[in-house]
């Protein structure tokens, strides 16, 4: 099991001012990332606000998901369900002068509906919807990879349309890899409906928004909302945000952690908002709560 302890990265919106990215496209909410850089080991987290993509060209890509582990290797492809936290371990081979290289393609839903709907596929498949699956490369995508590298190289002269195309041709020769593969692309657009309490409880200090909490349940926002002041009789921003604030002050009392870990671990995405609503909650500072509880009593 992967020990990690850093803050949440949503992707792809959270990468683009990451020092390791190399390339970057980013049009009309279609992204496509490269990045090679040299590592010997890297960890994190990250929370998948697109379906995506991962194709490992040099090196190896460690993934945990619950219980399961996903080692993608060299000339492997990787593809994730959207609204999902993974923990992943970053690898280069000393083979391949210490360098890890790899793409990820973020996948919208309104481009999987627009593929689906091309390829003339049908929804009544028996297939068990499964949030991360691993497949070798072929011939096919491989050059396709060769001929998208000029084109990151020069994103900044990229015409929109054209990112919308080669992604749509991208899917074309994934679904070309693998029969299976393609009714992989229906799953992402089926997601059975599930229990609002044991999905929020899964999720409750993830950096999840109501809109993915809906999503993952199954349902429509409006449904979710409603169903969710039925169970709880509260609305899901309060009473998410109070078990989240219940469990920063539990942390600030009984760990070690700074504010900023407290802060990350319990699903705040910045440390100005955490100290904000903290203090509106309980009347005070995370600091000088953390301060008064670290003074020492005089008899």
């Amino acid at each position: 099991m992967l020990n990690i302890t850093s803050s949440l990265i949503k992707v792809p919106k959270g990468m683009s001012n990451e020092p390791i990215t190399q390339s970057i496209i980013k049009m009309n909410g279609l992204t496509v990332i490269e990045s090679c850089l040299p590592t010997k080991k890297t960890k994190g987290r990250m929370f998948l606000e697109d379906h995506m993509l991962l194709f490992v060209l040099q090196g190896r890509y460690l993934l945990e998901f619950g219980n399961h582990s996903y080692l993608v290797k060299e000339r492997e492809m990787l593809l994730i369900h959207k609204s999902i936290v993974v923990s992943y371990e970053k690898f280069s081979d000393e083979s391949s002068d210490d360098l890890l290289e790899y793409m990820m393609f973020f996948l919208k839903d309104d481009l999987l509906d627009e593929f689906i709907k091309m390829t003339k596929l049908h929804s009544s498949f028996s297939s068990k919807v499964i949030p991360i699956s691993v497949y070798p490369m072929n011939e096919r995508l491989t050059g396709y990879i060769d001929s998208l590298k000029p084109i990151l190289k020069d994103s900044n002269k990229v015409q929109e349309g054209l990112v919308k195309l080669k992604l749509l041709e991208l899917l074309y020769d994934v679904a070309d890899t693998d029969e299976k593969f393609l009714y992989q692309f229906l799953q992402l657009r089926h997601i059975e409906r599930k229990n609002i309490s044991h999905v929020v409880e899964e999720n409750i200090f993830n950096p999840v928004s109501i809109d993915d909490l809906a999503y993952l349940s199954g349902r429509s926002l409006s449904t979710f909302k409603r169903e969710f002041k039925e169970i709880y009789n509260s609305t899901p921003h309060k009473w998410i945000r109070n078990r989240r604030l219940d469990k920063a002050s539990e942390l600030l009392s009984h760990t070690p952690l700074s504010i900023t870990e407290v802060c990350f671990s319990t699903g705040f995405e910045n440390t100005a908002h955490f100290s904000r609503v903290f203090k509106e909650r309980f009347g005070i500072s995370p600091s000088l709560y953390k301060q008064s509880l670290n003074k020492p009593i005089y008899g």
